[in-house]
């Protein structure tokens, strides 16, 4: 029997008491129906044999939910938890209320995990050194555009300073993908904010740094996870992250980072470009030509790993979407803000 529990369920019924050997892997999902089942499989198939699956559906309509409950129905290990709220931080605070183990271990419904995933993310956690443990983010392209942007994905050109999506050293950082943590800890916490639509993951990582502990990265823990398939859901995606990174900015400013702000100047500069373009072509064209080469030879180089040529003709295009996206995000995410705080101010309330 598939064990289904709703919001107010798990927030009246916290467990007390965690099993020590025991890790709870949480598993947001919505509209999953074609990637659910290797996820589940690949957690299914962990070597370390103490695990609860919690898969939080949240209000899926592509019958998600069914296949849930059929793999739950043949393994026990598995329970299903509702969110109708279909909102991300609202579902991991489900999971982290009804878990049972001692450790927490995130898993995309869109990704899948290696058999020694589970035991060695514990063996760190186990130390008792860190606050949270993660791996390498590797994009897996099912379309020419989607191998494409993997590739992208994984090139420090393309992504700055997240190390998770190219790192090779195991090292310290400031955020991990679908991170490992005590399960203690993460309640103490108080879990992810739930006002968060996008970067809640990054937000709870800064709040478990601020707390004193430090965040591990080892590259022998690898996610395979299924990036965007076209330049236009890249686009939407990373605007969607440059404007979710205002509200972390504004919550927490000293999270900031030079490295943040690179692609929201770039942004700038090319729109200080286009508007000279009228009147002094010559030097529009020299604003833009530097980002244009670098853009160039990161794509030559980004290209080698890529077998064809319509996937390598999509490298340039992934480039520019990610970095325009984000940054147009972040101006439009200030804008909004601002917008707020006028009619606040104007209504006699200001708003931060």
């Amino acid at each position: 029997m598939t064990a289904e529990l709703t919001r107010p369920d798990v927030l009246d019924q916290v467990p007390d008491d965690l099993d020590a050997d025991l890790v709870t892997v949480v598993v947001p999902a919505r509209n999953e129906r074609d990637a659910i089942r290797h996820c589940l499989a690949s957690i299914q198939s962990q070597d370390h044999p103490e695990l609860e699956i919690l898969v939080v559906d949240g209000d899926s309509t592509d019958g998600t939910v069914d296949v849930v409950r059929e793999l739950a129905a043949a393994d026990p290990r598995i329970r299903l938890l509702h969110n109708p709220d279909r909102v991300i931080p609202v579902s991991l605070n489900l999971a982290l209320r009804a878990a049972t183990g001692r450790w927490l271990v995130r898993v995309d419904a869109h990704a899948a995990i290696p058999p020694g995933y589970v035991r060695r993310a514990v063996q760190h956690l186990s130390t008792g050194r860190w606050g949270g443990v993660g791996g390498r983010k590797d994009g897996v392209g099912v379309t020419p555009a989607g191998r494409a942007i993997a590739a992208v994905m994984a090139s420090r050109f393309g992504v700055g300073g997240s190390i998770y999506h190219y790192g090779s050293n195991v090292q310290t950082v400031e955020h991990v993908p679908f991170g490992a943590y005590p399960v203690e800890e993460a309640r103490r916490l108080g879990g992810w904010d739930e006002s968060l639509r996008v970067n809640q993951d990054f937000e709870f990582d800064y709040r478990v740094r601020a707390s004193g502990r430090e965040l591990l990265f080892d590259p022998d823990l690898v996610i395979d996870w299924q990036c965007r398939q076209s330049v236009p859901d890249l686009y939407r995606q990373y605007l969607r992250y440059g404007r979710g990174k205002v509200v972390v900015a504004l919550l927490h400013p000293g999270s900031v980072r030079p490295r943040h702000l690179a692609a929201p100047a770039l942004v700038a500069w090319l729109a200080a470009a286009a508007a000279m373009l009228p009147l002094r072509p010559a030097a529009a064209g020299a604003m833009v030509a530097p980002y244009a080469l670098a853009v160039a030879g990161a794509s030559v180089r980004t290209a080698t790993g890529l077998q064809g040529r319509r996937e390598k003709a999509w490298v340039p295009a992934s480039f520019v979407a990610m970095h325009l996206g984000w940054g147009a995000g972040f101006w439009l995410g200030l804008g909004g803000r601002a917008a707020d705080a006028v009619r606040g101010a104007r209504q006699g309330r200001p708003r931060g």
